[in-house]
């Protein structure tokens, strides 16, 4: 049932993942299972990792892009598979279409990172540019689907990509069998389908959470009847789908009990937790559960978690960015913006606070023109790094108290 047959699906079984498994077993990575001791005590829950960014790509997404190659026939291997997709989907199947000899072609947007093409084509790709926007991207690939008889492999709107998704939840219930939740990334729904069936299916009731992020919120309104807003610039892009699949909403109302909605601020702190307590770099769609339990911690108090970090693809630019912000919200990083009159010494005396409180200073930039203090008057923006909130504020307090006006720049 891969590409035009596959809206003739309307169900997903445990039986159509354990195909899927023993199909690609030995050539995906068996990825671990791992208790996080740390994030536990921090989250108030046990907390159990399924670390999918450790495939050869980085994402499970080659599971499903496999499970659907080893099922054409004959004829749909020699002609080959195409794809519309600028994420790990590309990569997953361009990988193991060129292993098992099958031509892959991918339309990307024009609009696509060079990085991102570069990675395609690096592992067998054949990368095809066409349109601004994804949807172009999109409809370019169903024509030359038509044009040049190939086989269309969706990113997540196919049973059989679903059904090898959900080998992550085998895997996942297998090593840890206490897990009694799953939190799962949630965009077009070929994860969380694969794994809820999974779930659904262990002889023991299984709360399945879905965690999308909130600018695109897809899944989320189909699942709850609303009508949120989609669009934006969202760190977990490879779950920023604007429209879900229709065979994976099927699924997923029978075996997703919640959606959650995750803010970016939320999205950012999961990655930089990851990092710093795991030692794993996962992209922002890969951070989601972690990010809904971050966000709503009451709710998943003391319950037994299992959390799937599904892909490991960010920019290091980024997560450089993103670790920066984590810094500058826990109060080790921080912009002081303080007026001063424009006198010999004045800044030397601010510096003074500085050491005595023993913060370092990292930046610092005058500014005399453009600014609407008098013409005597200047604002002098400091980039320090502290021990901590608690070291910082004191030097806030001290600097006030000695008649200096500050202020603190906030993110979001």
């Amino acid at each position: 049932m891969t590409g035009t047959d596959q809206s003739l699906a309307t169900s997903l079984t445990l039986e159509d993942v354990r195909a899927a498994a023993e199909r690609i077993k030995g050539a995906v990575v068996r990825t671990p299972t791992m208790h996080s001791q740390t994030l536990s005590k921090i989250m108030g829950a046990e907390i159990w990792l399924k670390f999918e960014n450790h495939q050869f790509t980085a994402a499970y997404k080659e599971r499903g892009a496999l499970n659907a190659l080893l099922l054409l026939s004959d004829e749909q291997r020699r002609r080959g598979v195409i794809a519309a997709s600028a994420g790990n989907h590309s990569q997953g199947l361009s990988y193991h279409g060129t292993r098992l000899d099958v031509p892959v072609t991918i339309v990307m947007p024009r609009t696509t990172p060079t990085v991102k093409i570069m990675q395609t084509e690096s592992v067998g790709g054949n990368v095809v540019l066409e349109g601004e926007t994804f949807d172009d991207a999109y409809a370019h690939a169903r024509k030359l689907e038509k044009e040049m008889g190939l086989t269309f492999v969706h990113p997540f709107d196919d049973p059989h990509v679903a059904a090898g998704q959900g080998t992550v939840a085998l895997e996942m219930f297998e090593d840890a069998p206490d897990i009694e939740t799953i939190v799962v990334p949630i965009g077009g729904g070929g994860l969380i389908s694969g794994m809820g069936t999974v779930a659904k299916a262990q002889g023991r009731p299984i709360e399945v959470v879905g965690a999308e992020a909130r600018l695109y919120p897809s899944s989320y309104n189909a699942w709850a009847g609303t009508d949120l807003p989609s669009g934006g610039d969202t760190l977990a892009e490879g779950i920023a789908v604007k429209e879900p699949g229709k065979f994976t909403q099927k699924v997923i109302r029978q075996v997703v009990d919640e959606i959650l909605l995750v803010e970016e601020r939320h999205l950012e702190e999961a990655v930089s937790l990851l990092l710093q307590i795991e030692k794993t770099v996962v992209e922002g769609a890969g951070s989601a559960g972690l990010a809904a339990v971050l966000a709503h911690r009451e709710r998943f108090a003391d319950k037994k978690i299992g959390l799937v970090l599904c892909g490991g693809n960010i920019d290091t630019r980024l997560l450089a960015n993103v670790l920066l912000r984590d810094l500058a919200r826990s109060g080790r990083l921080a912009r002081l913006q303080i007026t001063l009159q424009d006198r010999p010494g004045a800044l030397f005396r601010v510096m003074g606070e500085f050491e005595r409180h023993n913060v370092n200073i990292l930046e610092i930039y005058h500014q005399r023109i453009f600014t609407n203090l008098p013409a005597k008057g200047l604002v002098t923006d400091i980039e320090c790094e502290a021990r901590d909130r608690e070291q910082l504020d004191a030097l806030v307090a001290a600097l006030t108290e000695k008649g200096y006006s500050v202020s603190q720049v906030e993110l979001n």
